[in-house]
């Protein structure tokens, strides 16, 4: 539960990082549940007292790892050069050119993940921000002018757009 609620906590800022660490907790627990099954299916004795050990030992090691990546994730913005906030912005830019199949300089993701995190930043200091269609629209806007000047897709394509601005919006809901 504690390691659930670390990754939700981490998806107010990094919704990439923490989907990431989602899906391995996921899998963590869904191997849990099945070496507990055969477990329980195995007749009873030493052996399966000691096999019983180790499916525990394993799932602790395995959400201790999980663990371990969040902490790294978080540290890795200095490593880049961005702060903490401008690595949400550059994670998403990452993965949607990723999954889209294109191919964008890291170092140019940098560059526009800092100008990503000014333009929210410009338009959250409205307190009402997130209520106010004209602002989001200005968001939206600014966001896709800045994105089109870095050539970031390098094809149009409303998905990608649609992403980074749930990442935005993500970002100034939780960073408030």
């Amino acid at each position: 539960k504690l390691l659930r609620k670390q990754i939700t906590e981490y998806g107010k800022t990094n919704q990439v990082a923490s989907k990431k660490f989602q899906e391995m907790l996921e899998t963590t627990i869904q191997e849990y549940h099945n070496r507990r099954k055969f477990l329980s299916e195995q007749e009873a004795g030493a052996t399966q007292e000691a096999t019983a050990e180790s499916i525990i030992k394993n799932a602790t090691e395995q959400a201790l790892n999980i663990l371990k990546g969040m902490q790294a994730d978080r540290e890795s913005f200095r490593k880049l050069g961005l702060t903490f906030e401008e690595k949400a912005f550059y994670d998403i830019l990452v993965a949607v050119a990723k999954q889209f199949g294109f191919d964008y300089p890291k170092d140019k993701a940098k560059e526009l993940a800092t100008e990503v995190k000014k333009i929210v930043d410009d338009k959250s200091k409205y307190t009402d921000w997130a209520k106010r269609d004209d602002i989001k629209a200005e968001l939206k806007m600014d966001l896709i002018l800045v994105l089109a000047e870095y050539g970031y897709p390098p094809v149009t394509n409303d998905e990608v757009f649609k992403e980074i601005f749930e990442q935005a919006e993500n970002f100034k809901r939780y960073n408030d």
